[in-house]
């Protein structure tokens, strides 16, 4: 079961990221969104979709709030590409992994200076 929730995670992120890239028209979301990762619940009917995008707190509200107001496109188009008995209901969320692990690189090269030969 889990082999099978993982390629459904990698379906539907690849999907995602095809129609922002090519289906999604929204000007608000015109600069590069990163879906970074899906996970979607064993029983198929949630999935917490990760994205990333470059810029300030205020952008990415609205990114998420843009997302969020496009679930139900998502959902349908999601449906008519993928052959799944039930596609998720989508639920965005904001992927800060790029900053917390640059915030740790920035710790360790304080913590150890990097030294000239």
């Amino acid at each position: 079961m889990a082999y099978h929730i993982e390629r459904v995670n990698s379906l539907i992120r690849h999907e995602i990221s095809e129609l922002l890239r090519c289906q999604v028209k929204d000007p608000r979301l015109d600069t590069f969104i990163t879906v970074t990762a899906v996970d979607t619940s064993s029983d198929m009917r949630h999935a917490k979709v990760f994205v990333s995008r470059l810029g300030g707190q205020e952008e990415k509200k609205e990114t998420l709030g843009v997302l969020a107001s496009a679930a139900g496109f998502f959902r349908r188009e999601l449906a008519a590409r993928l052959k799944l008995r039930r596609v998720p209901e989508l639920n965005f969320q904001w992927d800060d992994s790029l900053e917390r692990g640059d915030r740790l690189l920035r710790l360790i090269d304080r913590v150890n200076p990097k030294q000239e030969p």
